[in-house]
């Protein structure tokens, strides 16, 4: 690979303008892919498999109405007067007219709705009335059955006295044989006692019937009245009558509903409101997705804190451009070309602006590793292009090897399963592949048309008077001493000690999708989110979609009856404001109902909810309804929305976590092991990775979780960690510190294969790589902490996680832990069994036998060190 990248540098410090115009094509072919096939972005994530999705698709089939996503539009009076008349029906007119839109099932008048509720409440209070007059008619009436049956009873005794006579008498007429007689008077005086009974008996029917059907309309009213109690906390309309949230429906599950539907919805109500007068909107996050902005002024500031750590290491403003440029280029072409893509593969909106993080932080160190060392060997009195070629297979191929363990981690994000993150993983992946290309091809052609002006004027002047004097540059000859014993092991202590107290807020993590609360408050999504929750509850903001199956379908006589007895459950348990049905199926089989939390969509309480109600599966039920109609058995609930499905995503995620870290180590022993030919060299890499991993997570939970430093870092409302951070966090930060520990350790490693004593060889590949290290960590930082203080509440936590990560790592792992930790192994840590060590390939990732090829000795041209070139005026 040395020698491959030597020639390729060798070949782009001649073809100058090829390679320029190269990419520059390249480029280009990028922007028209854009151009072509970009399509829009999304804030919504989903998982296939999750219960909530299962739910949906159950929904989709059975109960299309409820299965399609909802979208909040919140309606408020400038001045905090209730809605006038005019105002109502204007609005439930531009509401109407919403439902026009493509992508549309319904736009809900919350002022007709509550109109509508306030109906059957009134409804209900006449119908309670009218069955307090029936009971009391009923009464009336039991009072004359009373009555009524006391005649009857009395005339029966007479009867049975009378009949006992005739009976006599008709014994006696046998017997004096005179029945025949006697016959008719005694049957003409039963059929009258049998036609008084026969009517008292009809009344006492009637009046049965009477209070079975009083009682079934009682039972039925106090059924309503009980599921309206139930959802009274389930308002669209504020109690001061200044706010209205209105309820866009769209046909397809939210996750699935595209930006032009929503942009169309926001575009026809903003419109429509701006002719109403004294009414203002706002959009709920559901609908308002804000595209996140790729340059802003955080990111302008770490590119200028960048670009002066270049000057003051390179000595040069055309030198301190040059990676600049270098990664411009490269970040063009890779965030162009992921967004050509976006048209036809569904694509979150931090997906390009993660490529974009990446590709300018590995962009801008890998040219700065090549550019560095391509100076080093100007210094030495290399030849231009010699020095470019020699610098593209020493560095380049570090370069190459170190971008690789990047890509590598960021392609092992597919091995979650998660779609979008695997997705994540690609782009970042295909961003630093690009950064590399970048590095050892337009790196060198640049590097060899810029010339000796990579070096300052004072250090071309100094290489001038060695060449008139013919004697070599001098060279750095600082002896570099081991560090002491006791040194180290203070060094060990402090360093794990600050890291594990760093990581302890680690062990709180609790992780969600950010909802309207994190928004920048400048925001509609925040402005909706925030007057929701003062007016309606922050429960409103994240309803739950319940679904039961149930096991007999229900009918008209048993509907609302098992509505009931479902809801009361489903209100009984903890943290539940309301309870409300929102449809049944046409077969009867599946009911669902909305259910109102108490705190907000990213609350605990809310997930812990979520996990209450799925645990009531299977719910038992036994319902009278009408009649002889019942439903009895054990009833399947499931639970959706978009706050259930947001926790989730959540849950498979840190579900995968502990085998993606676990790949990650893996790679990272196997990687490391290669390099270094070393057994406890890679585990000593790998442990202090790990530490630095738990160390960054503990400072965004500390941060953005916490609220600590809140008003530092712009966090207004802290609440769970983006549930993707940990997990993308890990392969991002195990590609950059394998970096550190390649561009450190292989001095190491080559001053002990020189013959120098371990600990002595520690302090030296550490003098070494210092320098460079503490340049690109400190770019690194500048240019992640850049999105720090972006607009999206997504990106700056990643962007705090990766600048806290490089710095812990680099600084604290890298340069303090681990140089202490192979001081106190010393000659044990280059141990390596003999029969591993025969299987090994060796990388050489150093290009110490391309230098071995290519000495300098044999660069005797006289051009070997040329008259200094005069410099222009700002190449200083």
């Amino acid at each position: 690979m040395a020698e491959l990248l030597y020639r390729l540098g060798r070949f782009a410090s001649r073809r100058v303008k090829t390679v320029v115009a190269a990419w520059v094509a390249v480029l280009a072919i990028a922007g028209v892919g854009y151009a072509v096939g970009a399509g829009t972005l999304s804030d919504s994530f989903s998982i296939p498999g999750t219960p909530t999705q299962e739910v949906t698709d159950q929904l989709a089939d059975e109960l299309p109405e409820a299965a399609g996503g909802a979208g909040t539009v919140v309606l408020s009076t400038d001045d905090g007067s209730e809605f006038t008349a005019d105002q109502e029906k204007a609005l439930g007119e531009i509401l109407a007219g919403a439902t026009g839109i493509d992508g549309v099932e319904d736009a809900v008048d919350p002022f007709t709705t509550e109109a509508d509720r306030q109906e059957q409440a009134d409804q209900l209070a006449d119908g309670e009335k009218q069955i307090a007059d029936g009971r009391d008619r009923l009464a009336d009436g039991r009072d004359q059955l009373e009555a009524g049956q006391q005649q009857l009873d009395a005339a029966r005794a007479e009867v049975e006295a009378g009949q006992a006579q005739l009976d006599d008498a008709r014994a006696q007429a046998e017997a004096a044989g005179q029945a025949e007689l006697a016959a008719p008077q005694l049957d003409a005086q039963q059929e009258q006692l049998d036609a008084q009974q026969d009517t008292l008996d009809e009344k006492t029917a009637e009046l049965a019937d009477g209070a079975a059907e009083l009682d079934e309309q009682a039972t039925q009213l106090e059924q309503g009245r009980e599921l309206l109690d139930l959802a009274s906390g389930i308002t669209l309309v504020s109690d001061d009558g200044s706010t209205a949230v209105a309820t866009v429906m769209f046909t397809d599950d939210l996750m699935a509903v595209d930006m032009e539907t929503k942009d169309a919805v926001i575009g026809a109500i903003t419109d429509g409101v701006a002719d109403v007068g004294g009414v203002s909107v706002d959009f709920g996050s559901d609908i308002a997705q804000e595209t996140p902005s790729v340059v802003g002024p955080g990111e302008v500031v770490g590119l200028v804190v960048a670009a002066v750590v270049l000057v003051v290491m390179l000595g040069t403003f055309v030198g301190a451009g040059l990676p600049l440029l270098t990664a411009l280029v490269g970040v063009g072409v890779a965030a162009m070309g992921a967004l050509a893509f976006s048209g036809v593969v569904q694509m979150s909106s931090v997906t390009p602006v993660l490529g974009l993080m990446l590709g300018l932080a590995v962009g801008i160190d890998y040219a700065l590793f090549i550019v560095n060392r391509h100076r080093q060997q100007l210094k030495d009195g290399y030849e231009v292009r010699e020095s470019v070629a020699l610098a593209n297979g020493t560095s380049g191929n570090a370069v190459v090897f170190a971008g690789a363990t990047v890509v590598i981690a960021l392609l092992a994000l597919n091995v979650t399963g998660i779609p979008f993150l695997g997705l994540m993983g690609t782009v970042g992946a295909a961003s630093v592949a690009v950064a590399v290309l970048v590095a050892v091809t337009l790196t060198p052609a640049l590097l060899s048309a810029i010339g000796m002006r990579i070096l300052s004027r004072k250090e071309r002047g100094r290489l001038g008077q060695a060449a008139a004097a013919d004697v070599p540059p001098a060279k750095q000859a600082t002896p570099v001493k081991p560090m002491r014993t006791l040194v180290a092991v203070g060094r060990v202590v402090l360093g794990v000690a600050v890291l594990g107290v760093v990581a302890i807020p680690a062990l709180d993590l609790r992780t969600n999708l950010p909802d309207g609360s994190s928004a920048p408050e400048d925001t509609t999504s925040y402005a909706a989110y925030t007057t929701v929750a003062d007016q309606f509850g922050a429960g409103v903001n994240g309803p739950l979609l319940v679904v039961a199956d149930v096991p007999d379908a229900v009918t008209q006589d048993t509907e609302v009856a098992t509505q009931l007895a479902l809801a009361k459950q489903l209100a009984a348990q903890d943290d539940v404001v309301a309870v409300a049905p929102a449809g049944t199926s046409e077969d009867g089989w599946t009911l669902a109902f909305q259910v109102v939390p108490t705190e907000g969509p990213t609350s605990a309480s809310t997930e812990q909810l979520v996990h209450t109600l799925r645990g009531l599966s299977p719910l038992a039920v036994d319902v009278q309804g009408t009649g002889d109609a019942t439903v009895t058995g054990d009833v399947q609930v499931g639970v959706a929305g978009a706050a259930s499905g947001n926790i989730d995503i959540s849950e498979k995620l840190s579900d995968a976590l502990p085998l993606y870290l676990g790949v990650v180590i893996g790679l990272s022993l196997l990687i490391l092991v290669v390099v270094f030919r070393s057994i406890l060299v890679p585990v000593i890499a790998t442990l202090g990775f790990v530490l630095s991993y738990f160390a960054a997570l503990g400072g965004v939970v500390a941060i953005y979780q916490w609220g600590w430093l809140a008003g530092v870092f712009g966090v207004h409302q802290p609440g769970p960690i983006l549930n993707f951070l940990p997990t993308i966090l890990v392969g991002i930060l195990f590609g950059l510190a394998m970096d550190y520990m390649l561009f450190l350790g292989s001095g190491m490693r080559e001053a002990y294969a020189h013959g120098a004593p371990a600990r002595l060889a520690v302090a030296q590949g550490f003098r070494a790589g210092r320098s460079v290290v503490t340049a690109a960590a400190v770019i690194m930082i500048s240019v992640f902490g850049g999105f720090v203080f972006a607009e999206d509440a997504m990106i700056r936590s990643i962007g705090f996680a990766l600048a806290f990560g490089v710095l812990v790592d680099a600084f604290v792992v890298r340069m303090l832990v681990v140089p202490a930790l192979m001081h106190l192994l010393g000659d044990a840590a280059w141990w390596l069994p003999r029969w591993l060590e025969r299987i090994l390939p060796n990388v050489d990732v150093e290009g110490a036998a391309l230098e071995r090829r290519h000495p300098h000795a044999e660069d005797g041209a006289p051009d070997a060190t040329p008259e200094p070139e005069p410099a222009p005026a700002d190449a200083r």
